[in-house]
């Protein structure tokens, strides 16, 4: 096994280092990464919930709640401002007033575990945590063939296979979710371009982020400058069906190698199907049979994002055997099409939801899992997208997909400018117009009234949401246990 010393990967690490905004995907995966490092970890944020909420308490880490100068007494070492946080807030102004030193996580990572490793990074719009779940996933079974691929990685999201959302490991392979968010107050540019990949997916690239990108062509901007760090000895896999990506990788200086179903891709995808709880089809290399894969989730963009981890395992020697043995037994990503309860034959799913085209795959792959239910989509427009009026018309058209809609109010809705909010009361009024039964429901009391006066045995309710959601995941099942006691 090839190993990368501490003294090779940097050895500045602090005795004391406190998250700001622990409870993000990102920050929880870094305090576990710290913690196996040795560092004392102690962290804030605003609110805590499942699933990093579950991951921190399993380490032992508390979290102080919400943000205040206090949580600094202790004067670490370092603080690490997650990009949620800006001037004004309690500890960053503790932190300049007193200089405290600070960083940010892409810094820390960069700076501390990526030296003298393998990067290999999943960036785009859509798909990035399973992605980078299955890539995990593949390089750990692939480990059974040869120790030196076992990864270290950090992912935004907990992997179920691995029960976490990150890893350390002494071998070089490090497996990173490449964020287009900002990074911090104090550095605007994306995430993803602290990591330097040798290897990189790019799953997609559409409009998102409407609070610090003011088009497609700023998000654009971003992706040209990820790509323009892959050096002359990497490899970019890139899906083959969108022109953005196409544009966006056109003046790489490494190989690149499409993806998808189109005839000219190097890895396409043929036969897809879906058959008795597996989704089943062959990839073509270089038109050739390359393999036959299989994998237990439904859904034409989870076939493409393991098509996408499997070209870019193979391109560094993993072998065919272990990448098809690897998403044969991949589970998934909680929060991404996870079944939270299944009550008097009900069926509750909660899905990550950010964007109209994420709604809309999600929606497509229940159909497919689901062909004879009832479908309900329970919607709170959470992210900084959703919230905005930027793809109204999109929304319905992905909402339409489910047989009843619930939409939530829009979540802090007075931090947006008025003529850019989203009008949710539009979006009823246009699915209702379309013959699609919709509502919109002012709290989480209301959407659970609503839905256990109508639900049915057989219906599947995708709940969408990336936040807490006013605590829904639980607050229904009770709910529904209680009626079916009464």
């Amino acid at each position: 096994m090839e190993a990368v010393s501490d003294s090779s990967a940097s050895s500045k690490l602090q005795k004391h280092i406190h998250l700001s905004g622990i409870c993000g995907t990102a920050m929880a995966s870094l305090a576990g990464l710290l913690r196996e490092k040795g560092v004392r970890v102690t962290g804030s944020d605003a609110a805590a919930y499942p699933p990093m909420s579950d991951q921190l308490g399993a380490m032992g880490i508390e979290v102080s709640q919400p943000y205040a100068a206090e949580n600094l007494d202790s004067r670490p070492d370092m603080v690490v401002i997650g990009n949620a946080l800006s001037r004004g807030n309690p500890e960053v102004e503790r932190i300049l007033d007193e200089r405290i030193p600070f960083t940010s996580m892409a810094a820390i990572l960069r700076e501390e575990f990526l030296p003298g490793r393998q990067s290999l990074v999943v960036a785009g719009t859509h798909g990035k945590t399973t992605t980078t779940s299955m890539l995990a996933w593949i390089y750990q079974t692939a480990a059974r063939w040869n120790p030196a691929f076992e990864p270290s990685f950090l992912i935004g999201g907990v992997a179920e296979n691995f029960e976490t959302s990150y890893q350390l490991r002494p071998t070089r392979p490090f497996l990173l979710e490449g964020d287009e968010y900002d990074t911090a107050f104090f550095d605007k540019g994306p995430k993803f371009l602290h990591y330097f990949p040798d290897g990189l997916i790019l799953t997609s690239v559409e409009f998102d982020h409407a609070d610090i990108y003011a088009d497609l062509e700023q998000v654009k901007t971003a992706f040209k400058r990820l790509v323009n760090l892959v050096p002359r000895r990497g490899i970019i896999v890139a899906y083959d069906g969108s022109a953005h990506v196409t544009e966006c990788t056109s003046h790489a200086f490494c190989p690149v190698e499409r993806y998808g179903f189109t005839p000219g891709a190097e890895w396409r995808i043929e036969n897809l199907r879906h058959e008795s709880g597996k989704s089943l089809w062959n990839v073509h290399h270089q038109g050739k049979l390359w393999a036959a894969l299989e994998m237990s989730l439904a859904g034409e963009h989870n076939a493409l994002n393991a098509t996408a981890a499997a070209a870019l395992a193979a391109s560094q020697g993993v072998p065919i055997e272990a990448i098809q043995a690897a998403l044969a037994s991949f589970r998934s990503v909680k929060r991404r099409l996870e079944v939270r309860a299944i009550l008097g034959g009900v069926t509750i799913i909660d899905d990550f939801a950010h964007h109209p085209t994420a709604i809309r795959e999600t929606l497509r792959a229940l159909r497919q899992s689901y062909p004879r239910a009832r479908l309900w989509a329970v919607l709170e427009p959470r992210s900084n997208t959703l919230r905005r009026n930027v793809f109204q018309r999109e929304l319905v058209e992905s909402l339409a997909l489910a047989d009843r809609v619930i939409l939530a109010a829009v979540y802090q809705q007075a931090r947006i400018p008025e003529h850019e909010r989203l009008h949710p009361e539009q979006v009823i009024a246009a699915l209702n117009a379309a013959g699609k039964p919709a509502e919109l429901c002012a709290d989480v009391a209301g959407i659970v009234d609503s839905i256990t006066g109508q639900v049915q045995p057989g219906d599947v309710i995708a709940i969408l949401s990336n936040g807490g959601f006013d605590g829904i995941y639980e607050k229904l099942p009770s709910e529904l246990k209680r009626r079916a006691k009464a």
